[in-house]
């Protein structure tokens, strides 16, 4: 993965524009956290596969960064997002490494449903 350009990524998110896509999204301060200190409080979401369109996409910040993504009737949201790529099966990947190095924050957009 590479540090995130903002023109770059833009041109990406605007690629997969009005129509179907594949979406991954996904959060963790370290759900195996709180097995090595009983007072973390551990909290993460995840969806797979879902099917979403939006009408336009937008990443914003100076970094770590944020990408909205306006729905129809809502909105895909993800923030502290610092590295992408375009894999070499199309798919746009998103990540968010904290300064430990470990992922806390993914969206990953797909023409095709992620395995």
């Amino acid at each position: 993965m590479e540090l995130i350009t903002l023109q770059k990524v833009q041109d990406l998110i605007n690629s997969y524009a009005h129509q179907e896509v594949y979406l991954h999204l996904e959060t963790t301060n370290g759900a195996y956290a709180s097995h090595n200190d009983a007072s973390f409080f551990s909290a993460s979401a995840y969806i797979r596969n879902a099917k979403i369109t939006y009408e336009s996409g937008k990443i914003i910040g100076d970094g770590p960064f944020r990408v909205g993504l306006k729905l129809e009737i809502g909105w895909v949201y993800a923030e502290g997002l610092t590295h992408y790529e375009l894999d070499e099966f199309g798919r746009l990947l998103l990540a968010g490494h904290g300064n430990d190095g470990k992922l806390a924050v993914a969206l990953e957009l797909s023409k095709t449903p992620f395995e």
